[in-house]
């Protein structure tokens, strides 16, 4: 049985801390073709879909729509701030490679 993806505290504090959730939007995680690596992930605020798996902390959202989520089972939604910058990243067991961008994958 494949887990829903998991959401860091530091990733909720975040959103919190960015007011991401103020104005009804929600961090969407979506795996998208595309990418130097055959799947890359989109990560924007959006509105929460009525059909989309919501994951919630700190009184913030992240969501994920359906065709999306076989693709991100048991990953880790988090947020790092590094010398080369901040942002939020995917640690996808499901991925076989991934680019040096971190933002493109393959199965």
């Amino acid at each position: 049985m494949q887990l829903p993806p998991k959401v860091t505290e530091r990733a909720f504090a975040r959103l919190a801390e960015i007011g991401a959730g103020g104005d009804g939007k929600a961090l969407r995680v979506a795996v998208e073709g595309g990418g130097c690596s055959g799947f890359q992930y989109e990560i924007k605020l959006d509105a929460p879909a009525a059909d989309d798996l919501v994951l919630e902390g700190a009184g913030e959202s992240v969501v994920v729509d359906p065709v999306s989520l076989p693709f991100l089972a048991d990953a880790v939604i988090d947020f790092t701030d590094e010398l080369i910058g901040a942002r939020f990243v995917i640690e996808n067991p499901n991925a076989s490679s991934s680019c040096g961008c971190g933002t493109s994958f393959s199965m």
